[in-house]
C-alpha cells in the first residue's frame, strides 16, 4: 500500500541517515550521558543539522519516544492533514533533551512498552498516517469504519461461504435491510469494545 502511494505520487517517503550530518571521521551520533548512567544518548549536533537541512516552513518535527504522547487514530488523522512531516527515530537511551526542547514539535509513543529503536515505531506511525491520505485505500470510505475512527472497535466481519463447518453468519447480514444491518453492526461494535477495550467507552458512540 505504501509502495503504491509512493508510485502514484500521493506521498513522498524518504529515509535519511543521521551519520550523514556528522562532522567527525567516525560519524558518531551518540555519547555517554552527563551525570553517569547506563547506555548512550543521541547527540544534538547531527539531529539539529539534519532537521535544519531538511525542513521547510510547513514541516512538523516528530520524535518517536516512549516518553511521548500515546499515538491514536485521532492523532493519525491530524497528522495526515500536515503537508510535511519529519520523523526522528529515537535510539539508545534517548536523545539529548535540547532536541526535545528546541527542535521537536511533538513527541509520540506508540504504546506503553520499549522497542530496540524508534525506526520500528516510525514505520507504524507512517503507515497509519499514509493510509488516511485520499487515494491510498481502494475505497474512499474504507478508513471511516476502522476501529477507533468512531471511538469504538470495529465489529465482526463475515464473507462467503454463508455457512462454514456448521457455523452460520448472522441472518441479519443476509436480510438486505441496511438499517437493521447498521444497527446490528453498531451493537456488535459496542459489545466488542466493552469486552476488549472498555477504556474506550464514553469517548464515542
Amino acid at each position: 500500500m505504501m509502495k503504491r502511494a509512493q508510485e502514484n505520487q500521493i506521498v513522498d517517503l524518504r529515509i535519511h541517515n543521521l551519520r550523514d550530518w556528522t562532522t567527525d571521521k567516525h560519524h558518531v551520533v551518540d555519547d555517554a550521558p552527563f551525570g553517569g548512567g547506563q547506555g548512550m544518548v543521541m547527540k544534538p549536533e547531527p539531529i539539529f543539522a539534519a532537521v535544519e537541512d531538511l525542513r521547510n516552513r510547513e514541516s512538523k518535527i516528530i520524535l518517536m519516544s516512549p516518553a511521548g504522547r500515546r499515538f491514536d487514530q485521532t492523532m493519525a488523522t491530524d497528522l495526515s492533514k500536515e503537508s510535511h512531516l519529519i520523523v526522528i527515530c529515537g535510539h539508545y537511551e534517548g536523545v539529548d533533551q535540547r532536541v526535545i526542547e528546541h527542535l521537536v514539535d511533538l513527541e509520540i509513543s506508540i504504546g506503553d512498552y520499549v522497542l530496540t529503536n524508534g525506526a520500528i515505531a516510525a514505520v507504524v506511525l507512517v503507515d497509519a498516517v499514509v493510509r488516511l491520505l485520499p487515494g491510498v485505500l481502494g475505497h474512499e470510505h474504507s478508513a471511516a469504519d476502522d476501529s477507533f475512527s468512531t471511538g469504538l472497535l470495529e465489529g465482526p466481519q463475515y464473507t462467503r461461504p454463508a455457512e462454514f463447518r456448521g457455523w452460520k453468519i448472522p441472518e441479519v447480514l443476509l436480510s438486505g435491510n441496511h438499517a437493521e444491518i447498521a444497527k446490528w453492526r453498531k451493537e456488535q461494535a459496542i459489545k466488542r469494545t466493552k469486552q476488549n477495550r472498555p477504556d474506550l467507552l464514553g469517548r464515542g458512540d
